[in-house]
């Protein structure tokens, strides 16, 4: 239940519809932005250069707050690994459970795994790249969601006709090549486009059990719906100046605020730069986004062709970085 409270708070939580934040007690906050800190600066420099001094500069506050919230970095490293995994995992377990089918529901918690990490390529670094840099904690925490996924795995032996049977470490043997197939197109690329995956990945998890035939249904069918449309949804604010407004805010969107407050007046370009956003489409989506629901303000001639947009942040816009990012407040 704590872990749950503190993750609330934290700046940069991976989906959540606005909803009031209350104030919760200072050591929470401060625990909050060093763990989105952390997941900042791995995503930068992975855990081998991660430092205390690059997590306190990013979260901006003092070496002391730092250790009074983690006894090290591996502390905090494994703070970042438990709040995202959970999320996760509830995420996946809800899809795995409103299929009918261990074959369907594979499939739509695969889909939202690989959709989450599209949306979020920090994540899938922190899980698949990272994390297995850390130390005992982090190999155990690691392990723990691995093993979930073998055993999720497994229940394709259910599935199989006739007399044929497979071991159980057959799961964990498919479990291990789909984060090979990840490690690799991670590797390739920062900003991997993972979603298109789903149909092979299918077919490596049900060949084991099902045979060609039925594997190779699972090259032909379409990718399942974007991950937005399979959120648990959660009720808008419905006080104050928020009243009805309905985001889901992810890492990005979030850093993409924070660097308008920094820096008003921002070029697309300028923004992309500094919120770390490489393809030129995703920033000019959510920046069109953003205004639509009166959160930026474009103030520039960008409307106009070759002019350059000038991005502000609404008064509305203000009072939701204030509800989100605590050193706004």
């Amino acid at each position: 239940m704590e872990g749950n409270r503190q993750g609330s708070l934290h700046k940069r939580r991976m989906y959540t519809r606005v909803t009031a934040v209350p104030r919760r007690p200072v050591a929470e906050l401060q625990r909050a932005r060093l763990v989105a800190a952390a997941i900042d600066a791995l995503g930068e420099h992975g855990y081998s250069r991660l430092t205390v001094a690059a997590v306190i500069a990013r979260a901006r506050v003092s070496r002391k707050t730092f250790y009074e919230a983690f006894g090290n970095r591996e502390d905090c490293f494994l703070a970042a690994l438990e709040d995202t995994l959970a999320q996760a995992e509830v995420l996946a377990r809800d899809a795995y459970a409103s299929a009918t089918s261990w074959r369907s529901g594979m499939r739509a918690a695969l889909a939202v795994l690989l959709g989450l990490m599209e949306e979020e390529p920090v994540l899938a670094r922190l899980w698949i790249l990272e994390a297995p840099a850390g130390g005992a904690a982090v190999w155990a925490r690691r392990s723990r969601a691995l093993d979930e996924l073998a055993q999720a795995v497994d229940g394709g032996r259910g599935s199989i006709k006739g007399a044929r049977q497979l071991p159980q470490i057959a799961a964990q043997a498919v479990v291990g090549g789909v984060l090979s197939v990840l490690h690799s197109r991670l590797v390739r690329s920062r900003d991997a486009q993972l979603t298109d995956l789903l149909g092979p990945l299918m077919y490596m998890i049900v060949l084991p059990y099902l045979g060609v035939a039925e594997a190779a249904k699972e090259l032909e069918r379409a990718n399942s719906l974007p991950l937005r449309a399979r959120l648990p949804a959660k009720p808008p604010i419905t006080d104050g100046p928020l009243e009805g407004l309905d985001i889901r805010l992810t890492y990005r969107t979030v850093r993409v605020l924070a660097v308008i407050l920094d820096r008003p007046g921002a070029s697309n370009r300028e923004v992309a730069e500094h919120a770390e956003i490489v393809d030129q489409g995703q920033i000019s989506k959510l920046l069109g986004r953003l205004a639509r629901l009166r959160l930026i303000e474009n103030r520039g001639m960008g409307q106009l062709a070759g002019l350059t947009n000038s991005w502000h942040l609404t008064p509305r816009g203000a009072a939701l970085v204030a509800r989100v990012v605590p050193s706004a407040r």
